[in-house]
């Protein structure tokens, strides 16, 4: 059976223009999840769960609201240093705190993705490895002062303000934004969810 569109388990502008730009359509399907990591979780482990919760509640949605029945993506990222999951900064403290640890050195981007339909799941995970220019602290509050940093996993945007600090990447640069492409791709081949559609 194919569907036509996907619930995007998600409030992000950035995933939802990652999938308009190749030509998916989609609903907002916003969720609750509890973000808190378990007890000595790792980092490729606890993206992968968080995910599935949010793909799984999505889908909770749909049969509880009597919806349409499409598949429902769900997607969590986290920056990782020395295998610390950096969150999003909560002050200007450690806004500066989280970029100048990621001054002049490289760290890794991993994003999930999940597609959920009825009992079928499937997941993939994208690890991309992001290396910073060094840094200096002024900079570092300069770019606090733009706003950009507040809802981002490590404090930085690479596709806003942020493309400044970084000096190269290895791996999906839309993985780094939110949403890794190529890996989206299989799973909607997997679910036969068409892309190049016109919106």
């Amino acid at each position: 059976m194919q569907s036509t569109s996907v619930y995007l388990a998600s409030t992000s502008p950035r995933r939802r223009e990652l999938l308009k730009q190749i030509g998916v359509q989609l609903t907002m399907l916003p969720v609750d999840v509890d973000e808190t990591p378990l007890p000595n979780e790792s980092a490729q482990t606890y993206v992968q769960r968080l995910s599935q919760a949010k793909a799984g509640a999505g889908w909770d949605k749909v049969e509880a609201g009597q919806l349409s029945l499409m598949p429902v993506l769900g997607s969590d990222t986290s920056v990782v240093l020395d295998g610390v999951i950096l969150g999003k900064p909560e002050s200007k403290v450690q806004c500066v705190e989280t970029l100048m640890s990621l001054s002049g050195r490289t760290h890794q981007v991993m994003t999930a993705v999940t597609l959920q339909l009825a009992e079928k799941v499937a997941t993939q995970l994208s690890v991309t490895e992001v290396t910073f220019r060094v840094l200096c602290e002024k900079e570092a509050l300069r770019y606090w002062d733009t706003g950009e940093p507040l809802d981002k996993a490590g404090g930085y945007g690479i596709q806003g303000y942020g493309a400044v600090f970084v000096q190269c990447i290895t791996g999906s640069y839309s993985g780094v934004v939110g949403l890794p492409i190529e890996k989206t791709v299989v799973l909607l081949n997997q679910f036969n969810v068409p892309f190049w559609q016109n919106s």
